[in-house]
C-alpha cells in the first residue's frame, strides 16, 4: 500500500550512552491521552506588581497514589533516589540520582518481571516500568503514554537548573507557558 505507511518513530534513548552509568536523571512521564488526572494547580494570583503568589499542586486520587509510589521507589532501588518530583495535571518529572556504589540494586524487588539492568534495558528504564506498573495496578488500568522522555544531566549547573525547572513548573502550568499545558 503506497503512501499508507507511518513515519519511523522517534528513539527517545541516547544510542550509544548506558542509563545504569552513575549520574543525574531528569525524567519526564506523561499520562496517556494527556489526560489532566494527576493533580490540579491552584493559586497563582497576583499579590502585587505583577508577582503571583505560590502556586499549589493538589493532587487527585491518581496524583496521591503516584506520589506514594515515588516515595516507595526510593526504597525498593537501593541505588537509585528520587531526589525531587512534581506531579503535575498531565505529566510528571523526576530528578533521579544513580549511585552504584550500593551493592544490591535489586534488593526488595523480589520477582518481579522488571528484567535486571543491561544496556538495552537500563536501570532507568527497569524504574520507569516499575513505577508505570505499580501505579497502574493499583489505579486498575493503565494511565501513562507509552515511553518517556529523558535528559541526562551533564554537570551542577545543569542539575541545579532542572532542580528549578521541577520548582517553577507549576507557575509555568498557571500561565500556560507549560509545554505539556491542555
Amino acid at each position: 500500500m503506497q503512501g499508507n505507511h507511518l513515519p519511523e518513530r522517534k528513539r527517545n534513548r541516547l544510542s550509544q550512552y548506558d542509563y545504569s552509568e552513575n549520574g543525574a536523571y531528569f525524567i519526564t512521564i506523561c499520562t496517556k491521552d494527556m489526560k489532566c488526572i494527576l493533580s490540579h494547580i491552584a493559586g497563582g494570583k497576583s499579590v502585587g506588581d505583577g508577582v503571583l503568589d505560590v502556586p499549589q499542586v493538589k493532587l487527585t486520587k491518581f496524583g496521591k497514589i503516584i506520589n506514594d509510589r515515588i516515595i516507595e521507589m526510593n526504597s525498593i532501588y537501593k541505588n537509585v533516589n528520587v531526589e525531587k518530583f512534581v506531579i503535575m495535571p498531565n505529566h510528571i518529572h523526576l530528578l533521579i540520582i544513580i549511585d552504584n556504589y550500593n551493592e544490591d540494586i535489586t534488593e526488595g524487588l523480589g520477582t518481579s518481571r522488571t528484567p535486571s539492568p543491561t544496556r538495552q534495558n537500563s536501570v532507568i528504564s527497569s524504574f520507569v516500568s516499575t513505577l508505570k506498573r505499580y501505579t497502574n495496578k493499583q489505579i486498575g488500568y493503565n494511565i501513562w503514554q507509552r515511553s518517556f522522555h529523558d535528559h541526562v544531566v551533564r554537570n551542577e549547573e545543569d542539575f541545579l537548573t532542572r532542580w528549578q525547572y521541577i520548582d517553577e513548573n507549576p507557575k509555568k502550568w498557571l500561565l500556560g507557558k507549560d509545554e505539556y499545558y491542555k
